[in-house]
């Protein structure tokens, strides 16, 4: 019986507490209605701002390029293997491109270094030889900014300019650069998951910035991976070439050197054949230094096609071409959703005052 009576209480004060809750529910929707006026003005008004905002606003311009890498010694049957398995929605991982393959070369084109490249450029703008960096500065108005700054009106990132001299304030504002461009303005990811198409994209307020950008960057990256998937060979074919011309340049003295010889004894005595032996040495040395040069150039040969057949290929597929795709907000929906940030602003502040003014009661 008792336990009947608590429950009983129990349902009777959770349906207080219901009707509680819609009878003050109700009592705040009437508050609200009784400031629709209030709430539609603001509503209007932040319509309006939006309007405003995006008609006034400058239009981006986004530049995208797209390559595709190619290299003969990316793995063989295991990346033929990974090929298979990735469209099963498997990852094998290590593709045997190293240590820019996959993933690794699209954190290459958002790296510090590679960007700061990029930006210190000579780019000619209006027959003018300017660094990318400069013309970023005078895009964004920053130069404006900085006059009110001592320590940075004077900055300027001038052509040939050597980044290991950078002061402080120039190495920070480079950096700067970096994360407001990773941030906000460059992407870089594959097309397709199963490709190894890149596409490298940019959106800023100068069509020619954003071309010059992405072509540069490309170009940058492009250069630094190829350089270092083949500084060994390099270095080999140029021990070989150096080794060779010097067999060559020997081989060549050793010749002369029989001639003279030869020279030097027109007409030697049969009857004494050590006038013989100085251009016997010679023919010694011009026989030994062709056997050299011949095993030489064959190794220099065998190793400039390696060369060549580990050089990976960059082909450039789409290029940004002037005039670039101008992106600009819709200003209808810059309308609504300033609009309803307004009125939803108003709402609350309408509420916090409504309730301040019941807990003073």
């Amino acid at each position: 019986m008792e336990s009947n009576a608590l429950t009983k209480r129990s349902n009777i004060r959770e349906e207080i507490s219901l009707k509680d809750f819609i009878v003050k529910l109700r009592e705040w929707w009437k508050y609200l209605l009784s400031k629709w006026v209030v709430i539609l003005i603001a509503g209007i008004v932040g319509g309006a701002l939006g309007f405003t905002y995006t008609y006034f606003k400058k239009p981006a311009y986004k530049a995208e390029l797209s390559f595709a890498l190619e290299d003969d010694k990316s793995g063989g049957g295991l990346s033929a293997a990974a090929g298979i398995a990735s469209q099963f929605g498997f990852d094998l991982g290590g593709s045997g491109g190293g240590a820019f393959s996959g993933d690794n070369l699209l954190e290459l084109m958002k790296s510090r270094s590679m960007i700061q490249k990029t930006l210190l450029t000579t780019v000619n703008i209006n027959g003018k030889s300017e660094t990318l960096a400069e013309f970023y500065i005078d895009n964004n108005g920053l130069r404006k900014d900085w006059e009110r700054n001592d320590k940075l009106k004077n900055i300027h990132f001038l052509p040939g300019d050597d980044p290991a001299k950078f002061t402080l304030q120039q190495d920070s504002l480079l950096g700067t650069f970096h994360k407001a461009l990773i941030d906000y303005s460059l992407s870089v990811d594959k097309k397709d998951k199963k490709l190894s198409i890149i596409a490298v994209s940019i959106v800023s307020g100068n069509e020619l910035f954003s071309k010059l950008f992405v072509e540069i960057l490309t170009k940058t990256v492009s250069d630094f991976y190829v350089e270092t998937k083949t500084k060994k060979s390099v270095q080999n074919v140029a021990i070989l070439q150096h080794q060779t011309d010097s067999v060559r340049r020997e081989l060549n003295n050793a010749i002369t050197g029989v001639a003279s010889s030869i020279d030097a004894t027109p007409n030697a005595n049969p009857g004494r054949q050590v006038l013989r032996a100085p251009s016997q040495h010679r023919q010694v040395d011009v026989q030994a230094n062709q056997a050299i040069l011949a095993e030489l150039v064959k190794n220099l040969e065998v190793s400039k096609v390696a060369l060549r057949k580990e050089t990976p290929l960059v082909q450039i597929i789409d290029a940004p071409i002037l005039p670039l795709e101008k992106i600009k907000s819709s200003k209808m929906i810059a309308m609504i959703v300033w609009g309803t940030l307004f009125g939803l602003i108003t709402v609350f502040v309408l509420c916090f005052k409504k309730l301040a003014i019941d807990l003073e009661l």
